[in-house]
């Protein structure tokens, strides 16, 4: 769900056949010390990003654990082509794409989430959206759900590098905060029993109304494709700049062929339909 601010590489040399890990099944020995895997592992929170003055943030863990729901699930149907899910959690989403037979890569800074959404038949990296990505610029739509679009803590910065990853034309489907809110600071993730947040360290976030994130969007070219609330959630549809008349077809997009991923090992290859 959440990614510290990395530098961001260059991007990938753009070939047709793409790299996706192949599966790593052995336990992860830090679980224990990682609120939000023990949160994912149990299904249910109590979970809180919380900033230095003590504000807490309380997470929906178990919407995020539960299968996709309705207002997810109008967010599947609005997609695109081959979807890339940003900080894709335990992968209801991608499950729920894979389940109707979309082609659907999940990626997260989590190893606990990555194996969650690979245990639904997901395909998932253990990666970071600052990271080289498979697909480099050939994706159909890309996710920003769950408060994703504060990944990093500069949605300037996220906004150029989610451009970078899809197709001319792309859609990117974002979720905002339901206030007016435009927030970057520390935020530390805890659990209720530890709120101080002692062991964890802080990471750059940022919290963005739909004003805020259309001012983001609008200062780095891209075009707003449709707003809307559902489910007591707001969400907001941009579209890249293209260098063509029209967005790529929805089939001209990368296809993910591979199976089941927790942590980079072994490559396998993915091409175009």
């Amino acid at each position: 769900m959440h990614e510290a601010a990395r530098p961001r590489p260059s991007a990938g040399s753009g070939r047709r056949l793409l790299d996706i890990p192949a599966p790593s099944r052995g336990a992860d020995p830090s679980w224990g010390a990682d609120p939000y895997a023990e949160a994912l592992r149990a299904g249910r929170g109590p979970l809180f990003l919380r900033r230095a003055d003590g504000w807490l943030l309380p997470l929906d863990v178990e919407r995020w654990c539960a299968h996709a729901d309705a207002t997810d699930l109008e967010v599947v149907e609005r997609c695109e082509g081959a979807v890339l899910d940003i900080g894709c959690g335990p992968g209801r989403l991608v499950a729920a794409l894979a389940a109707r037979g979309r082609r659907a890569l999940g990626i997260d800074v989590s190893r606990a989430a990555v194996a969650r959404t690979t245990g639904l038949g997901g395909q998932a990296l253990h990666r970071s959206v600052f990271e080289p990505l498979p697909g480099e610029g050939r994706w159909g739509t890309a996710l920003l759900l769950d408060g994703n679009v504060g990944i990093g803590g500069d949605p300037s910065a996220l906004l150029a590098r989610t451009a970078e990853l899809l197709a001319p034309g792309g859609l990117l489907i974002t979720e905002t905060a339901p206030v007016d809110i435009d927030e970057r600071v520390d935020v530390r993730l805890v659990p209720a029993t530890d709120v101080h947040g002692a062991y964890e360290r802080p990471f750059p976030w940022a919290r963005l109304g739909t004003p805020a994130l259309l001012r983001h969007a609008g200062r780095a070219g891209w075009r707003a494709a449709g707003q809307w609330t559902a489910g007591g959630r707001s969400f907001v549809a941009l579209r890249s700049r293209s260098t063509r008349s029209s967005p790529d077809p929805a089939n001209s997009t990368a296809v993910i062929s591979s199976h089941r991923a927790r942590k980079p090992s072994p490559d396998r290859p993915v091409a175009d339909a």
